[in-house]
């Protein structure tokens, strides 16, 4: 059993009526986990498996509280009362019986094993259609035309929405005269940002 003094020194240092709670939680996860760890994080109690937290339990001026950090089919009806799943803990009553605790504990070190399901990726948006003065701009300007190449299709889609944008036909054309500029030396549309 890995038991952490820093954790003997919380306990001690807490409330009279949190000592006894905070002790009897200690121990479930003891005994349902042998290889559980413990450490303090953020002030309080944590207790971990392999390096990956499992749950946390802390004392305050009128309760203690704990509650696991992968909160997944653990719920209680007490969640929001108080950090952690079981509300305001003022008395070892107040806690679910020791086996119906560790049955707990025992689900949530299940959790710690299976994989998050992640987000699909979203399909990459197709390569910006480059506007007529734009394409016809780069034509006639070799550096332009291959920084605007170099850039990935995210730096050339800013320039040609910024200029497709464009109503009046005078906005237009000196915004193509801005990109080819900056395009001649390596700059990308919003470069001013770059290094704010």
């Amino acid at each position: 059993m890995a038991r952490d003094s820093r954790v003997d020194t919380y306990i001690e240092g807490r409330a009279e009526f949190a000592r006894p709670i905070l002790s009897w939680i200690r121990e479930r996860f003891h005994v349902a986990v042998p290889a559980v760890e413990e450490t303090i994080k953020w002030s309080h109690p944590f207790f971990t498996l392999d390096g990956k937290p499992l749950a946390n339990m802390a004392a305050f001026k009128g309760h203690a509280s704990f509650g696991f950090w992968n909160r997944q089919g653990n719920e209680t009806g007490k969640e929001g009362e108080a950090m952690g799943q079981f509300g305001r803990i003022e008395s070892l009553d107040d806690l679910p019986p020791a086996d119906e605790v560790e049955r707990l504990i025992r689900e949530a070190v299940a959790l710690l094993g299976e994989a998050k399901p992640t987000r699909p990726r979203a399909a990459p948006r197709p390569e910006a259609e480059v506007p007529a003065e734009l394409a016809e701009a780069l034509a006639a300007d070799d550096a332009a035309a291959a920084s605007f190449n170099a850039f990935p299709p995210g730096c050339r889609r800013e320039y040609c929405e910024w200029i497709a944008e464009a109503k009046r036909p005078e906005t237009k054309a000196k915004r193509v005269a801005e990109a080819v500029a900056w395009m001649r030396e390596g700059k990308r549309r919003n470069w001013k940002y770059e290094n704010c």
